[in-house]
């Protein structure tokens, strides 16, 4: 009997679990969910693939590669966009509803000015930490973009990723290797045309 009472209740629980939990351990458990949430949530329009950002139709988006923001901010700034008419929406839907924005921050506490824009698709806490997770490990603290990132980002079936450096390629301006020395041109010295030979005309 108290075996059926116990299975009737894990039964229950599981029927009964937030099916947002469910979602967000299966988002954690997939590497890939920060890059297709980037690109499906539109992040890649004012940010741009390499994180660099720059101009979008909401502003100058910040250059993620240079971001100084931790994860907790990071997830933040995505959950509750930029008040005061930053560019940045947000994409919690309910972000400021509950004052769990910038210490405590609500709709009333906002004009027309200065609420931030709404995301056009709103994400759920997984999908917003995955985002976080993406820009962490694959923008914050990096240099360049390079060709290997691009093909990462957009496949390996595409030629826009050409004109970025590989790993390993240390060819400079010049076109040689930085890993030897340039090579040794002659230097032709032409006289000007009206030069006079010595002896010539003697």
């Amino acid at each position: 009997m108290r075996e059926l009472l116990f299975a009737a209740a894990l039964a229950n629980l599981l029927l009964t679990w937030p099916a947002h939990t469910l979602a967000a351990d299966a988002i954690a458990a997939d590497k890939s969910a920060g890059s297709r949430i980037f690109k499906a949530a539109n992040c890649v329009a004012c940010h741009k693939w390499t994180g660099q950002g720059g101009g979008g139709y909401g502003g100058a988006a910040a250059n993620l590669r240079q971001t100084k923001l931790d994860k907790d901010q990071i997830v933040e700034t995505v959950r509750c966009g930029h008040p005061g008419g930053g560019g940045m929406p947000y994409f919690q839907e309910d972000a400021y509803r509950d004052g769990s924005c910038y210490g405590g921050v609500k709709a009333s506490d906002l004009d027309a000015k200065t609420m931030p824009a709404a995301a056009e698709h709103f994400l759920a806490r997984g999908e917003i930490d995955a985002v976080a997770d993406y820009v962490i490990s694959h923008f914050k603290g990096k240099g360049e973009p390079t060709f290997e990132e691009c093909r990462g980002f957009f496949g390996a079936a595409t030629h826009l990723c050409d004109t970025y450096p590989k790993a390993g390629d240390t060819a400079d301006a010049s076109g040689h290797d930085g890993d030897d020395p340039p090579p040794r041109r002659g230097l032709k010295i032409e006289a000007a045309p009206d030069a006079k030979t010595k002896g010539a005309g003697q």
